[in-house]
């Protein structure tokens, strides 16, 4: 899962260099719905009653985020939208104590002030520097980690249910749905070539495809909290292949960032006292 999210910030670079940014959420959609199709058990039956919640979840789990990335890296290098992806967990703490309207523990709370003091160092120096990150790239790449993080409290339901399999399958398939009109429209302006299609489908069937499934199996065996730990890896993915492959300037303060970040998802998954519970 790290592999293959942290590869994903400089195949969405690679992809618009060819492509409108409304052709990524369609083309990996599109992929990971095939992928997806042949998986034993993805194809097994939905209640009529939980298909409203489903398109939701294609909508902001996949298809808006899905298109906020690209987006941000116009103006963002692929590396610094790494780095800032690993601030997910400490996003899902946020967001799942005001969904469940819990108070976090002392011990989250101060992985949340590690996590954002984090955010603060890698997006602040970046934006002053000019040229790796923008103000409005940011708030993008902020707002994708937002709908993961509401998607997964949506999904919890649901996942007690079906299958990560079947889940994943009908989120995906959604998601293509939803994105296709921009998408198919995006095709006119697109400049195909092996490096648009060979990310294309990389990021579709493995980013979209079999990482959610692996995601969503993690999720339902071991809660939403420690199914975060992969992403613990996610930016050191992304960061080094910015650096290498892309020859992207990388600011100390901003590695420092991403460093504190890491700790903070890390403090964030770690078992807490009785005392804390």
């Amino acid at each position: 899962m790290a592999l293959t999210w942290g590869s994903s910030f400089i195949l969405i670079d690679i992809i618009i260099r060819y492509a409108p940014t409304t052709f990524v959420p369609f083309g990996r959609s599109l992929f990971g719905m095939i992928a997806l199709f042949f998986v034993p058990g993805s194809r097994d039956h939905i209640a009529r009653e939980h298909r409203t919640r489903l398109w939701v979840l294609g909508l902001i789990w996949m298809a808006l985020p899905f298109f906020l990335f690209p987006i941000a890296e116009r103006t963002v290098a692929s590396s610094i939208a790494g780095m800032m992806n690993g601030a997910l967990p400490v996003v899902v703490i946020v967001v799942t104590s005001i969904w469940m309207r819990t108070k976090p523990s002392g011990q989250r709370i101060v992985a949340i002030l590690v996590g954002f003091i984090g955010i603060v160092l890698i997006a602040v120096p970046s934006i002053n520097d000019g040229t790796t990150a923008d103000v409005k790239g940011i708030f993008y790449l902020l707002a994708a980690l937002m709908c993961y993080a509401v998607a997964l409290n949506m999904a919890r339901p649901l996942q007690a249910i079906y299958s990560p399999a079947t889940l994943m399958l009908r989120v995906v398939l959604i998601s293509t749905v939803l994105s296709a009109p921009l998408g198919i429209i995006a095709l006119r302006s697109t400049r195909f070539s092996l490096p648009l299609f060979g990310s294309t489908v990389i990021l579709g069937a493995l980013g979209s495809g079999f990482a959610f499934l692996l995601f969503g199996t993690l999720l339902k065996r071991t809660g939403t909290v420690r199914a975060m730990i992969p992403t613990y890896f996610t930016p050191i993915v992304g960061t080094l292949l910015g650096v290498l492959f892309n020859g992207e300037k990388v600011l100390a303060l901003s590695l420092i960032g991403m460093l504190i970040v890491i700790l903070g998802a890390w403090l964030t998954s770690r078992p807490e006292t009785k005392s804390q519970q």
